[in-house]
């Protein structure tokens, strides 16, 4: 690790994981090299192996951000004065994930070689992130669903969260895959990550 000031090596983290992030919006994750994210920094790749050891570690740092962002929105509709009820808090989390398409693209697609090829105190940082989202998860459901017994949070918890994984390929369909389905003839109906999210938030809090 650079032996440097903390706010510079957290500066410089910053950069090498925004860059990434920008990368990402037009390229895919085994496309992305560390010679590419270097490209798009102020420093050459040797100085990015000061930070993160691999490509996948920079993509869970930009995967705990992102857990990070959506957390600051979980936040906001477990604080509310608001008292929502079972199919506004549906809606408001729909409208939390709408805003996380690339969470939920990091989710669906990369996860595990995030992990695998990652040190172990980046993915302890990681987690606490994406535990974070656990908890306020599990506040939310108690606040505004007092009804529910614990045992009927976690239930919710467990089938939505690795629900998730799956709303960002159901969601956002390329126009190749489009083309693919039509020629398959499969009778298909597209949704948004919002009507996707949200579809399923109603049925759980339903039942």
């Amino acid at each position: 690790m650079f032996k440097g000031t903390p706010e510079i090596i957290v500066q410089r983290r910053e950069e090498i994981v925004g860059a990434c992030e920008q990368l990402y919006q037009t390229m895919s994750f085994k496309d992305i090299t560390l010679k590419e994210i270097s490209s798009v920094t102020s420093f050459s790749r040797p100085t990015i192996y000061n930070y993160f050891h691999t490509k996948e570690e920079i993509f869970l740092a930009l995967f705990e951000r992102e857990y990070d962002r959506w957390n600051a929105d979980l936040e906001k509709i477990l604080n509310s004065e608001r008292d929502y009820a079972g199919k506004e808090i549906a809606e408001q989390i729909a409208k939390s994930l709408e805003k996380r398409a690339q969470l939920l693209k990091l989710l669906s697609m990369n996860n595990f070689d995030m992990e695998e090829n990652s040190r172990e105190e980046l993915l302890a940082s990681f987690k606490r992130a994406y535990g974070k989202s656990l908890s306020l998860f599990r506040e939310i459901l108690r606040k505004y669903c007092p009804a529910m017994s614990d045992t009927e949070v976690e239930q919710i918890m467990y089938i939505f969260f690795p629900f998730m994984f799956g709303i960002y390929p159901y969601a956002e369909v390329t126009a190749k895959q489009k083309e693919a389905m039509k020629e398959a003839e499969v009778d298909y109906k597209y949704q948004t990550i919002y009507e996707t999210t949200y579809n399923c938030l109603a049925r759980l809090l339903k039942n």
